[in-house]
């Protein structure tokens, strides 16, 4: 039956954005109904929060039944359904089950969906939530070969994670890991791919909750995916394949996919002649440079793309170049009362020279508690300065078992040839790269246990003159800590 209902505050999407805005604006406004909806039977929150220096924080992900956070939330009501239109100048949100809510303040926080190779392909499989990971590790252990094409965060950790199972993967780049770090701290993460598995230094002991694939109402559509996994989706479930061998990867550096056929298809293709040498396999996949190879099935980790589908049509939203809804500094977009974070959003205000936008976890976080905050500030008019957490870009994750911690310009971004690297390796151990610009530090890369992570952020933030020091700034015998205490 549809129903109509008035609430003050509605928020869209069950990821760590929009649980993170729900709870802060539930908190902030007991005596308010605050509606969280959600296309999964589990959200995600974050747990573990812990600040390791003025812009670096680290946190775990649970995945949880909406109760939980219901029970502690008296205020909060956590909906299980899609958004089927949204009419902004009536305030009003309409569900796939019927339902209508006339809000006063909504915030979109709904993600983005793959951006698959091919929609309809069974042979390809995107995984972006706890539900495609799922079907992935089930595909996995009866694989003898798969082929993985991306770049990005999960194709890393994919890639490293898989055992039993030939794994070729295909990179747009001249080196991997493209979007977290340049060719020098790839080549020091290589050998960790040949070398057995490092062990983890510790085990994941957080509660995992499943769903019932035909209880969620899963599809496998990529409109009706979950929300994004966490830092550690790959934990609690074994990646491995039909083979007895630890692992075995190549890397196609530079391509991308250029055809998939089915075995029938390459039959009927001009490649017909090929088939006795690349062996019977269900799929093949021919990439740019050429090659062709046969797999089991191929995943697809290839980004996503900001999921405004149900929020478009009919309204006025500013949209941005990478499809995200534009928001201002005070995360709202052009429809009077609709704010967004997260991966849905792009930033348009303009950014401090030390910041920039990636979709990752921790910004979805930080925005989702800064929508919240603007959302109050708005209700309750007051003033609101832009968070300090914009102030600098920095990420810490792992990748290979080694801690990575990213920086403000970690990459260069942007800066063309005005800039120099200062560069420290020890293999097996640690990879350090400064980024300066004008004899100032703008951002850097720290792999394994530097401990460097706090001083840097400081000469970030500072933007202290360090042309006198040189190449004496990354000179292992000078604790550099104390230096710059």
């Amino acid at each position: 039956m549809a129903s109509e209902k008035q609430v003050k505050f509605v928020i869209v999407g069950g990821g760590i954005a929009g649980v993170t805005c729900a709870e802060q604006i539930a908190s902030q406004f007991p005596s308010d109904e605050v509606c969280l909806l959600t296309a999964s039977p589990l959200v995600k929150k974050v747990t573990n929060f812990r600040q390791i220096s003025k812009t670096l924080e680290e946190f775990d992900i649970e995945e949880q039944p909406s109760h939980v956070l219901e029970e502690k939330y008296p205020n909060l009501k956590v909906l299980q359904s899609a958004v089927r239109l949204l009419k902004a100048r009536e305030h009003l949100l309409e569900t796939e089950d019927g339902q209508r809510f006339f809000y006063r303040k909504l915030c979109l926080c709904s993600g983005g969906r793959p951006k698959l190779l091919s929609k309809d392909n069974p042979h390809v499989l995107g995984i972006r939530d706890t539900d495609s990971a799922q079907e992935f590790q089930k595909r996995l252990s009866t694989a003898k070969r798969i082929v993985v094409i991306g770049n990005g965060g999960i194709a890393l950790e994919l890639v490293y994670e898989v055992e039993g199972c030939e794994v070729i993967w295909a990179v747009k780049d001249k080196a991997i890991g493209n979007t977290f770090f340049d060719a020098g701290a790839a080549q020091f993460l290589i050998p960790s791919l040949e070398a057995d598995r490092r062990e983890a230094s510790s085990l994941c002991k957080r509660a995992r909750y499943t769903t019932d694939s035909s209880a969620a109402g899963h599809s496998g559509s990529s409109s009706e995916l979950g929300s994004a996994l966490g830092p550690d989706w790959h934990e609690g479930i074994e990646l491995r394949g039909a083979k007895q061998s630890v692992r075995g990867i190549h890397i196609e550096y530079e391509c991308e996919v250029e055809q998939i056929y089915t075995q029938q298809e390459l039959l009927q293709s001009e490649h017909s002649t090929k088939t006795a040498e690349l062996g019977v396999w269900p799929a093949y996949v021919q990439l740019t440079n050429g090659k062709i190879y046969g797999c089991d099935f191929i995943v697809s980790a290839t980004g996503v793309v900001p999921n405004t589908d149900p929020f478009l049509p009919g309204n006025n939203f500013d949209v941005a170049a990478d499809l995200g809804l534009l928001v201002d500094d005070h995360m709202r977009t052009s429809e009077a009362d609709v704010f967004a974070a997260g991966d849905v959003c792009s930033a348009g205000w303009e950014p401090s020279s030390i910041w920039q936008q990636m979709r990752l976890w921790t910004q979805a976080r930080q925005m989702g508690w800064y929508a919240a905050r603007c959302m109050a500030a708005d209700v309750l008019d007051e003033p609101i300065e832009l968070d300090f957490c914009f102030e600098l870009f920095s990420h810490i994750t792992k990748f290979f078992n080694y801690k990575v911690v990213l920086l403000g310009k970690f990459n260069a971004q942007g800066l063309g040839q005005d800039h120099e690297l200062l560069v420290r390796c020890t293999k097996g151990q640690e990879y350090v790269k400064v980024v300066l610009s004008g004899g100032r530090m703008v951002g850097a890369v720290l792999i394994g246990e530097t401990d460097l992570e706090e001083t840097f952020e400081n000469l970030i933030l500072n933007q202290m003159d360090l042309t006198r020091y040189g190449e004496e700034l990354l000179n292992p015998n000078i604790d550099i800590e104390d230096y710059f205490d």
